[in-house]
């Protein structure tokens, strides 16, 4: 558990990324973002609105840390969708966010199968939409092997850890789940074979009764994946419900601190 904290820490509690990698032209965004996205033009860009750090260089294209922020005084946001433009599902996931997480500071691990645009679209109360985005290079990211034996990946299926602190008059909560999000596209590495693809593809995170955020997930989010976020706490305890493909269903309760 210990190794597990200590990565989490490492990936995800450091200081922005450096702005050195802006979302650059893309044939292939411009084909998706009405085929897939649903979008009929192409949203604004405003960094106090809605900015994205991610690491021009990834060093492992299969954990690659994402941040997204707002400026304390941004419109909420009520929704987000992540998009990797060059993986083989663009779709990385899809969150709907409560009046806690506002403003944005909400970070989560993807892979990256090909040197690609990584963007976010958020969806104000009013409709609105804003994006952000970041240039990343990193490659074979969606079927990188997996991290562990077959057998260790059943024993520890869904397990979860969550620890919080305080900053800045909020909480960070941090969100650690045991699951391999096979992708479909990576290996065995004793048999050869491919292995199905088996991952969380619907979470709820809530205190008490309150929603702090849901994800609707594809292929694209990482193994053991980890949730970092700042939220106004209630004094309620922290709810988490969680459902894999395979129709494995986890909920676990944890005290608010942690």
């Amino acid at each position: 558990m210990k190794a597990w904290l200590t990565a989490a820490a490492l990936l995800l509690a450091s200081p922005a990324f450096a702005q050195d990698n802006p979302l650059l032209p893309s044939e292939t965004w411009n084909d998706l973002r009405e085929s897939v996205v649903g979008l009929n033009e192409e949203p604004p860009i405003d960094a106090t609105a809605l900015d994205l750090d991610a690491p021009f260089r990834a060093n492992d294209a299969a954990i690659v840390p994402i941040r997204l922020t707002q400026a304390p005084d941004a419109a909420p946001l009520t929704e987000l969708t992540l998009v990797i433009d060059e993986n083989p599902a663009p779709v990385a996931a899809e969150y709907s966010f409560g009046d806690a997480l506002m403003p944005l500071d909400f970070e989560v691990r993807v892979r990256v199968d090909a040197y690609s645009d990584v963007r976010a679209i958020g969806t104000r109360a009013d409709g609105g939409k804003i994006m952000a985005g970041r240039f990343v290079k990193a490659s074979g990211g969606c079927s990188a092997p997996a991290g562990k034996d077959m057998a260790a990946v059943e024993a520890s299926k869904g397990q979860m850890r969550w620890k919080t602190a305080e900053a800045d008059g909020r909480n960070i909560g941090t969100l650690m789940i045991r699951h391999p999000m096979f992708s479909g596209l990576q290996r065995d590495q004793v048999t050869l074979l491919n292995i199905p693809a088996n991952f969380i593809d619907r979470l709820e995170v809530r205190q008490g009764d309150d929603l702090l955020f849901a994800m609707k997930a594809g292929i694209s989010v990482s193994e053991d994946p980890v949730f970092r976020f700042a939220y106004r706490p209630n004094g309620q305890p922290i709810r988490v419900h969680a459902e894999d493909v395979d129709g494995n269903i986890w909920d676990q309760s944890f005290d608010v601190s942690g």
